[in-house]
C-alpha cells in the first residue's frame, strides 16, 4: 500500500475487512462479502456494546440512519442516489459500501459533460476489431457492465453532470439488468449477476445542470447526505482527516487543538455571513463545505512541514485559508478583508490567543494578494 498515491478502501482497510468477514456469521444478500450489519459497523466504527474483540474505526461520520439506508437499498434491486453539497462525503460513502459489500470500489464512471454511452457501455478496441472483427474478445466493456458481470457494485460520480442521453442509458440497466450489444451476432446480451447494483452520487447544487428524468429518478433511492452543522461532528471529521494525512506523508508535527477551534469557528464565521448574504455577489465562491476546512488545514500542514518551523501557526493556517477560498478576484479578497476587520479584529482585541496571529497572517496574505 506504501507505493500507492492514494489506495482505494478496500486495499486501505484490507485487514479490518478481513477480520469482520471472519468472525461475521449474520445472514449476507446475494454473493455480498459482509453482512449488513457488519457493513454499517465497517462504516460507522464499533462500540463496546458489539462486543468485538478489536475495535474497528470509524470512517464516515453521519447519521446511523443514513447508512442504514444505504445499505437495504443496495440490498434491494434499486440504484442508490447519494445526493448532497458538496463535500458531505458522498463519494467516500460510495466508496465505504462498495469495498464493504463486493471488496471493490475502483468500477467508477466520472460524469462531465463529455461522458457519453460508450462510458457505462462497452466500446471497441480498434486493432482488435480490424484483425478479428467484432466479438467479445474486441469489446471494451465499461465499469458498469463490469460489475453487471461480476454481480457487484458500480459507481457513478456526479450523475447530473452528464447529459440526458448518458443518464438515460442507465434506465434499462438499472431496470432490466441486461445490456445489449446489436453488433453482434449471438452471445449479444450481458446479464446482471445477483448483486450488481449502481451507487451514484449528485451534487445537490447541480440542479439544474442536467436534471434527472422521471424515469431514471425511479430507479433510485434518494438518500440526502445534510451539511455537518454539529461543531463536535465537524471536529471529529476534520481530526479524524488530518491524522490520516500526518500518517501519509509520514510528517510529525504538532496540531494544536486551540488552532483546530480557529479553523472551525472561521468557518462557521463565513457560513453565516453567506447565509445573511443578499446576493451571490456577497457570498465567497467556495462552498465552505467540510473538505474545504481539510484542504484549508492540509495546506497549512504541508507549508509547515516544507517551509515552516515544522509546528502549525495561527499565522500560516489563516494564510492558507485566505489562499484557499480567494478564487475570484477581487470579490473574495474584498469579502475575506471584510470578515477579517469586521469579525476578527474585534475578537483577537477581546479574546486574544490564536486571533492577533490569525488576523496578521490573513491581512498580510490579502496584502499580497491584491
Amino acid at each position: 500500500m506504501s507505493d500507492l498515491l492514494r489506495a482505494p478502501a478496500e486495499i486501505k482497510y484490507a485487514e479490518e475487512l478481513d477480520w469482520l468477514e471472519s468472525v461475521d456469521d449474520n445472514p449476507k444478500p446475494f454473493s455480498w462479502r459482509l453482512s449488513p450489519k457488519m457493513i454499517r459497523l465497517f462504516v460507522l466504527g464499533s462500540e463496546r456494546s458489539d462486543g468485538l474483540e478489536r475495535e474497528i474505526s470509524q470512517k464516515w461520520f453521519g447519521d446511523r440512519s443514513i447508512v442504514e439506508r444505504a445499505i437495504v437499498t443496495l440490498a434491494s434491486d434499486r440504484g442508490l442516489l447519494l445526493i448532497g453539497d458538496p463535500g458531505t462525503g458522498k463519494s467516500w460513502l460510495a466508496e465505504l459500501l462498495s469495498a464493504a459489500i463486493c471488496r471493490n470500489s475502483t468500477l467508477v464512471v466520472q460524469g462531465t459533460a463529455g461522458t457519453t454511452e460508450d462510458h457505462i457501455k462497452y466500446s471497441w478496441n480498434v486493432s482488435v476489431v480490424i484483425a478479428k472483427g467484432q466479438s467479445r474478445e474486441s469489446m471494451i466493456p465499461s465499469p458498469i457492465m463490469t460489475a453487471m458481470e461480476a454481480g457487484v457494485i458500480g459507481r457513478f460520480e456526479e450523475l447530473t453532470r452528464s447529459t440526458s442521453d448518458v443518464q438515460d442509458a442507465l434506465i434499462s440497466i438499472l431496470s432490466e439488468k441486461y445490456l445489449s450489444v446489436p453488433e453482434l451476432d449471438s452471445d449479444n446480451i450481458v446479464f446482471a449477476k445477483p448483486g450488481f447494483s449502481v451507487i451514484a452520487t449528485a451534487n445537490s447544487r447541480d440542479r439544474g445542470v442536467n436534471d434527472l428524468s422521471s424515469a431514471l429518478k425511479r430507479r433510485f433511492n434518494f438518500v440526502r447526505i445534510p451539511v455537518v452543522t454539529n461543531r463536535k461532528s465537524e471536529a471529529e471529521i476534520v481530526r479524524f482527516r488530518t491524522e490520516e494525512l500526518l500518517r501519509r506523508h509520514q510528517i510529525e508535527l504538532d496540531v494544536p487543538p486551540t488552532l483546530l477551534d480557529v479553523l472551525l469557528q472561521s468557518f462557521a464565521d463565513l457560513r453565516a455571513s453567506a447565509a445573511a448574504a443578499g446576493s451571490d455577489d456577497e457570498k465567497l465562491e467556495s462552498a465552505l463545505s467540510t473538505a474545504e476546512q481539510i484542504g484549508v488545514l492540509e495546506d497549512a500542514i504541508l507549508h509547515s512541514n516544507f517551509f515552516g518551523e515544522r509546528a502549525l501557526t495561527a499565522r500560516t493556517l489563516a494564510s492558507s485559508l485566505v489562499g484557499s477560498l480567494a478564487r475570484r478576484e477581487p470579490e473574495d479578497l474584498a469579502i475575506l478583508n471584510k470578515y477579517l476587520h469586521g469579525v476578527i479584529e474585534p475578537r483577537s482585541k477581546e479574546e486574544g490567543g490564536s486571533w492577533p496571529e490569525f488576523l496578521t497572517g490573513g491581512r498580510d496574505t490579502i496584502a499580497t494578494l491584491s
